[in-house]
């Protein structure tokens, strides 16, 4: 009795988490972050285990043989649910389709051949091996294309540590002792439904507090770039100068302000879009010519600003000088097919600063600059009055 209610129970958690999961999914415009998909399995996992409360004893039958197609399709869109979280787009209905089918077919051959005990050993036999393909992965992942979220998924790993171990433990006791040890009033199965539960009342919960990180970190970055060219806004810009100051000993950084020539007459002659597309290629070819760990940031119309970090005198004028040549060279399709549009850049650079609340005064001193260049006839770099 005491099992059937935390099955039950059980039950009632995973249904209620599955519309949990979808609700939230529909209040994620485009990008569901797979929860649509981990409704999908909390529901297929539910429906197991009631067709397991109404089947009774484990036995052949079109009850248990759906059971236990659910059981093993559940986890595996969870997987398929991880993978949309992490960016991954994949499909979900055929390969649960096409797993279903294969595993039923295999269940009437193992049933046919070696019999119902068989048939169970199975199925735990294969959690076991796609539980411990899932704790592979968390822990690949922890290392790899998840390691901002160490913690979470080493957490994750060891929970379904626990359900491998009790899944395997399944599988030897049926080799060893039938079909008995699949009774529901053993205290195996009153542990291993506990533990179920647990995991049920727990990873739903850590599920969401991975999609309200996701949800925190993706604002984070949406106000601190810009939209079009997706570089660093102002506000992103001083974040990581303020960041870069204070975590080390740091040579001195100048600022390049980049100013494309003519942009007005671009936009004029060929349109807003046109213009937006030279801005991007603008930005992808200051993103090529930097060097590793500078800043560059859009700070605004056709204004760029790139910090050299860690830099001197010379290397600087060699990477703005290699900046104006890469925009020099950039071509852009116009309005007409047949036409391509070429721009040029003038930039300004201030003498070196070892502060982020240093920065505004040297911008100035880079803009006084830029327009010096301007005046002196464009697609030039100048330096600032105090580097001589």
């Amino acid at each position: 009795m005491t099992t059937t209610v935390i099955l039950g129970m059980l039950c009632v958690h995973l249904l209620c988490f599955s519309v949990m999961f979808l609700l939230i999914s529909t209040r994620l415009n485009g990008k569901k972050m797979g929860m649509e998909v981990f409704a999908l399995g909390n529901l297929m996992l539910g429906l197991a285990y009631i067709l397991q409360l109404i089947d009774g004893p484990p036995d052949w039958s079109w009850m248990s043989v759906v059971n236990h197609i659910l059981t093993l399709s559940a986890p595996v869109a969870y997987l398929l649910g991880a993978l949309r979280f992490f960016d991954r787009p994949t499909p979900v209905v055929r390969p649960l389709l096409a797993l279903a089918a294969i595993y039923a077919v295999v269940q009437l051959l193992v049933q046919a051949l070696l019999g119902d005990e068989a048939r169970h050993a199975l199925l735990a036999g294969a959690c076991v091996l796609l539980f411990l393909g899932m704790i592979i992965a968390l822990l690949v992942g922890s290392r790899t294309f998840a390691k901002d979220l160490c913690v979470e998924m080493l957490v994750f790993a060891v929970l379904i540590s626990g359900i491998c171990v009790l899944n395997a433990a399944k599988f030897m006791m049926i080799l060893v002792g039938g079909i008995a040890a699949l009774d529901m009033h053993s205290g195996f199965q009153k542990v291993f439904y506990i533990y179920m539960s647990f995991l049920a009342t727990v990873l739903p919960p850590c599920a969401v507090w991975l999609v309200l990180r996701r949800l925190t970190e993706e604002l984070r970055t949406l106000a601190a770039h810009d939209p079009l060219t997706q570089l660093l806004n102002r506000r992103g810009l001083i974040d990581a100068l303020e960041v870069h100051f204070s975590s080390r000993i740091v040579a001195p950084a100048y600022v390049l302000i980049v100013d494309i020539d003519h942009f007005k007459r671009i936009n004029d002659t060929h349109g807003h879009k046109v213009g937006d597309l030279v801005l991007c290629h603008v930005a992808d070819a200051l993103k090529a010519t930097a060097r590793q760990g500078d800043l560059i940031c859009r700070l605004g119309g056709e204004e760029f600003v790139v910090i050299a970090l860690d830099a001197e005198k010379a290397g600087v004028l060699q990477l703005a000088e290699r900046m104006r040549k890469a925009i020099e060279r950039v071509e852009v399709p116009g309005s007409n097919r047949n036409q391509s549009i070429r721009c040029t850049a003038t930039i300004g650079v201030s003498a070196h600063f070892t502060t982020a609340q240093a920065f505004d005064d040297f911008l100035q001193q880079a803009d006084a600059a830029l327009y010096r260049g301007k005046e002196a006839g464009r697609n030039r770099v100048e330096w600032a009055l105090q580097e001589g």
